[in-house]
């Protein structure tokens, strides 16, 4: 391993994002009463153009009045392309208690994206006397935003979190689908007679993965679009999930439940890597480096596997 250690991502749970129109207030003691470990709310894609000044101006009540517990509070801006955004954020930072954690930068092509809300945001904090420094989590949606997702990661200490938003980076890729997530139809391998459908978003959500744990950054999977197929969102999940993703959103109560069952390690995995600690703590007693647990090879490797696992349950634990 290179000599510069790859820094530790925030320490909080993020197995499931959900979230909800911030035109859409009858929403949002809901969502502050459901089991997702972060709250999204859109000032974005779900809110129509001429409802965009009163969902701001809701959310930012919103924000002091509710409870929302321990959750992670993210408002989802709108994107830096459009006339919205700088509002979005002057508006969030000089108006809404402290209590808001996160603002969501969508549709992030490149480290300067970053930099300009990072500048604003710094401004305003400092103007305003903010003690509590806004985090930042970003969606890659785009061609460039793939290319350039290293140095997006790499791009403020303030960001937390990056998350693969499907539909707008398949329209920029020109990928020929409309589907949200999930496999897709035409995407398959033949053989013998049999259609074999693989993943078309396994190397993006690999890309995502490798920078953000280079840099400290939480890795999560984005939207999947057909709420009434849960089997479809628990292969989804499971697939980010081995990937090294810790979470995804949820755009529909009904997948909070899906996604916190998926990115929870089970009784089972958290007892086995238990077992390893307490197995490789015995080896280097002895002086060994590695040991045998269950037939097979554990070491220093291991340990870092099993570390992650025990980490989870704490923070479960605790919430």
């Amino acid at each position: 391993m290179s000599f510069r250690l790859q820094p530790a991502p925030p320490a909080r749970l993020n197995r499931c994002q959900l979230f909800g129109p911030g035109s859409r207030t009858a929403l949002f003691e809901k969502m502050a009463k459901s089991e997702a470990d972060v709250i999204n709310i859109d000032l974005e894609d779900s809110v129509a153009p001429d409802d965009k000044d009163a969902a701001r101006k809701q959310t930012i009540q919103a924000i002091g009045d509710i409870d929302w517990g321990d959750k992670t509070l993210s408002v989802r801006i709108n994107g830096l392309d459009t006339p919205y955004w700088y509002r979005d954020v002057v508006d969030l930072l000089e108006q809404a208690s402290e209590r808001l954690d996160l603002i969501m930068i969508p549709k992030v092509g490149n480290a300067s994206d970053i930099y300009a809300v990072d500048a604003l945001a710094t401004a305003i904090e400092r103007a305003k006397g903010r003690q509590k420094r806004l985090g930042f989590e970003v969606i890659i949606e785009s061609a460039a935003g793939i290319s350039h997702v290293e140095e997006i990661a790499a791009a403020s200490p303030r960001l937390q979190a990056v998350s693969l938003g499907a539909a707008d980076f398949a329209a920029s890729m020109g990928m020929a689908t409309t589907g949200i997530g999930g496999t897709q139809e035409n995407y398959y391998m033949h053989r013998e007679g049999q259609k074999y459908w693989s993943d078309p978003w396994h190397w993006a959500q690999a890309n995502i993965v490798a920078a953000c744990r280079t840099h400290g950054v939480l890795p999560v999977d984005g939207p999947f679009g057909d709420f009434s197929d849960k089997e479809g969102f628990v292969a989804q999940a499971r697939r980010s999930a081995t990937l090294g993703m810790v979470g995804k959103w949820a755009i529909h109560p009904s997948q909070i439940a899906l996604a916190n069952e998926v990115f929870s390690p089970t009784e089972d995995a958290v007892t086995e890597a238990q077992e390893i600690l307490a197995a490789m703590e015995e080896a280097k007693r002895s002086g060994a480096g590695a040991t045998v647990y269950k037939g097979r090879l554990v070491d220093i490797a291991s340990i870092r596997q099993a570390e992650v696992i025990v980490r989870q349950a704490e923070l479960i634990a605790k919430k």
